[in-house]
């Protein structure tokens, strides 16, 4: 696997981000309206960062915007179903980022669909296609689009997200769990290929935090006795800002003691 160097687990857990540590970067956050990708978009918007908010819906990006951008440098949206969208719309977004910024600093790739928690004999196989275009085929395909921008950045990061169940197996997982494993993979396979390259590239596992995805995936656990995303956002920040030039080809756990999700 592509390393740079290796700080430990202490340097990115106990990170304190400091002011304006995001100025002047643009950054462009998939699945942005809620849970995680909201709260990170909002910590990066308050540490000067310039954020691109990515959803499916315009409402939510639109009630999304109009909190955020009280916190710091204006935030634009980008909507995109990737459960449904074309090269064109890729290539829409691609164009309206580089017209209005002409780079990109950072891309955390956080947007992802669950699908069903049942055995592989009885998972639904056109379930199983959804999520793994969502999740996998889709981050592919953003990650290729948006190549040319980050090489426009003197220093870019890239962030993919993972999952506990993406990085060793559990049963009933299906097809979340597979991409996260292809995540995983196509991670540490574009580390590779930019080693030599102004662009870092990093995957991250956030684990049992408090959002819509954990509640469907858990109905009965006890929502009070997990994280809530506001908590873990310090190791995003850490990984798309200037302080974590250092890290390359490398997997994080926000949550060491996290043993699921």
């Amino acid at each position: 696997m592509a390393t740079r160097e290796h700080p430990t687990a202490a340097t990115w857990l106990g990170y304190v981000p400091p002011a304006d540590c995001l100025k002047d970067r643009v950054i462009l956050v998939t699945g942005a309206t809620a849970g995680i990708g909201r709260a990170v978009a909002q910590e990066l918007i308050r540490h000067g960062a310039t954020v691109i908010l990515h959803g499916r819906s315009d409402r939510k990006l639109e009630d999304t915007y109009q909190q955020l951008k009280k916190l710091g440098p204006e935030p634009s949206c980008a909507a995109l179903d990737f459960d449904r969208a074309q090269g064109e719309d890729y290539q829409r977004l691609v164009d309206s980022i580089e017209a209005r910024y002409g780079r990109l600093d950072g891309l955390l790739h956080n947007a992802a669909m669950l699908g069903d928690r049942s055995p592989i004999e009885h998972y639904d196989i056109a379930l199983w296609q959804r999520v793994m275009h969502v999740n996998l085929n889709a981050t592919f395909i953003l990650t290729r689009c948006m190549l040319p921008l980050l090489r426009q950045s003197p220093e870019a990061a890239v962030v993919f997200t993972t999952s506990t169940v993406g990085h060793v197996g559990k049963a009933y997982w299906g097809a979340y769990a597979a991409s996260k494993f292809a995540v995983e993979g196509l991670a540490q396979m574009l580390a590779e290929e930019l080693q030599n390259t102004p662009i870092r590239v990093n995957y991250i596992n956030p684990g049992a935090t408090r959002t819509s995805m954990r509640r469907r995936a858990y109905p009965a656990e006890d929502p009070k006795r997990l994280a809530g995303p506001d908590a873990i956002t310090a190791p995003y920040l850490y990984l798309l800002g200037p302080d974590g030039r250092a890290l390359h080809g490398r997997y994080l756990e926000c949550q060491p003691s996290t043993t699921s999700g």
